[in-house]
C-alpha cells in the first residue's frame, strides 16, 4: 500500500487553514467577555458616579474663585487699556495716562507794588513822609489829606490816619465803607490819600470849633495804635470842625478818597 504524500502547496494550504482556525477560536473566547474587561468599561448608558458632597463643594468654590480671578484680571486689563481706574478724576488720571492739571495763568503775576503788605516794609510816618491838607470844592465840607513818601525806600500806609485838630481829646471816627482791599504801599515819591469830612453840611453837628493846628499820627502793621513820629500839618487858614468829623482809610486813588 503506497503512503500518501502531500505536495508542498497542499501542505502550505493546510497550515494556513489551521492558523486561521486558531485565530477564530481565540477571538470567540475574548468576545465572550472577561471579568477584567467588564469591570474596566462600564456599560453604555449607565449613570456616571457622583462625587462626594465635600468634593463637589470644594470643586464649586474652586470654580468660583477661578471665575472671580478671571473677571478681576479681565477688568484690570480693561482699566489699563482705557486709562481709568481708582485714580481717575477731575484733572487727574491713572499712571502715565493721567491728565496734568492746567496751571493757573495768574499764579506768577507780580503783585501791585502799591499793595504790598510785606512785614519787612516800614510803615509810613512823620519821619519818612510829608503830609498836606487841602480843601476841595466837592463834596461839600470836605478836605483832601495827602501823604507822600519822601524816604529812599517803600513804606506802607496802614489803615487810616489819626487826626487831632487843635486841642481835641479824641481822634475822629473812620468811614468804614472806604476800607480798601489791600494795604497801600508807597514807593519813594508816591502818594496816598484820605478824605476828611470836617463838618456836617446840614448843620446837624455839635461842639464845633475852628483851629489852624493839625497833627497826624500813623498806624503800624498790627493796627494796635499809632506808630513812629507824628506829622505837624500846616493849615493855610483856620478849619471849622464839629462832632461829625470823619476820615477815610488811606487810598491809592484820589477819587476813592473823595467819594461821598
Amino acid at each position: 500500500m503506497r503512503s500518501l504524500r502531500l505536495r508542498p502547496s497542499a501542505r502550505t494550504t493546510a497550515l494556513g487553514t489551521a492558523a486561521l482556525a486558531a485565530v477564530l477560536s481565540l477571538t470567540a473566547c475574548q468576545g465572550g467577555g472577561t471579568p477584567a474587561a467588564d469591570s474596566a468599561a462600564p456599560a453604555a448608558g449607565a449613570p456616571a458616579a457622583r462625587p462626594a458632597a465635600g468634593e463637589a463643594a470644594q470643586s464649586g468654590k474652586g470654580a468660583a474663585a477661578s471665575g472671580s480671578d478671571s473677571a478681576k484680571s479681565s477688568g484690570s486689563h480693561r482699566e489699563e487699556a482705557s486709562g481709568s481706574g481708582s485714580g481717575a478724576g477731575a484733572g487727574s488720571g491713572s499712571g502715565s495716562t493721567g491728565t496734568k492739571p492746567v496751571a493757573d495763568k495768574h499764579a506768577n503775576t507780580r503783585r501791585d507794588s502799591r499793595h504790598d503788605d510785606s512785614p519787612t516794609t516800614r510803615a509810613c510816618d512823620g519821619g519818612n513822609a510829608k503830609v498836606t491838607l487841602k480843601p476841595v470844592t466837592r463834596p461839600l465840607n470836605h478836605m483832601l489829606l495827602t501823604v507822600t513818601n519822601t524816604g529812599s525806600t517803600a513804606c506802607n500806609a496802614y489803615y487810616y490816619p489819626f487826626l487831632r485838630f487843635g486841642e481835641a481829646q479824641s481822634v475822629p471816627q473812620v468811614f468804614e465803607e472806604s476800607k480798601p482791599q489791600a494795604v497801600v504801599t508807597l514807593n519813594p515819591g508816591q502818594s496816598a490819600y484820605a478824605g476828611v469830612m470836617t463838618s456836617s453840611a446840614d448843620g446837624s453837628g455839635t461842639g464845633g470849633y475852628s483851629t489852624d493846628e493839625l497833627t497826624v499820627s500813623f498806624q503800624g502793621r498790627t493796627g494796635s495804635g499809632s506808630s513812629g513820629p507824628t506829622a505837624n500839618v500846616p493849615l493855610g487858614k483856620a478849619v471849622y470842625v464839629d462832632s461829625t468829623l470823619t476820615v477815610t482809610y488811606w487810598q491809592s486813588d484820589l477819587g476813592d478818597a473823595l467819594m461821598d
